[in-house]
């Protein structure tokens, strides 16, 4: 799987807008690029973000989610690991100081995935 550099550049600065709290989006894209976030209504704060799942359009292809650590500590808690066990195939954790250096992919399982930055 590849992500956009464009994509993940996005990804990074509304983390950092969001900080101190959490951001938490959808990835979708085409074939095998992650190319665009999907927003859907969610709460977030210091700890934690809750994304409204239920509101997703019917038939909307949807690789799985992102979202941001306001630490510098990328490695997903128990509550994400359940999340990605759930929905989605890549979930990408970012965090502070959201740059290039600081994000994560994991799979369905919170093992690490490499993605090609493209």
């Amino acid at each position: 799987m590849k992500i956009k550099r464009e994509l993940l550049i996005t990804i990074l600065k509304a983390a950092k807008n969001s900080h101190p709290n959490e951001f938490v989006a959808l990835l979708t894209g085409d074939k095998d690029v992650l190319e665009e976030l999907v927003f859907l209504p969610f709460i977030s704060g210091r700890v934690s973000a809750l994304i409204h799942l239920d509101m997703l359009p019917i038939g909307m292809k949807v690789y799985g989610t992102v979202h941001s650590h306001p630490s510098p500590n990328c490695k997903p808690s128990e509550e994400d690991l359940a999340l990605f066990s759930r929905f989605g195939r890549y979930h990408i954790i970012v965090c502070y100081p959201y740059d290039m250096n600081s994000w994560k992919c994991y799979d369905r399982e919170g093992k690490e995935v490499k993605l090609e930055v493209v």
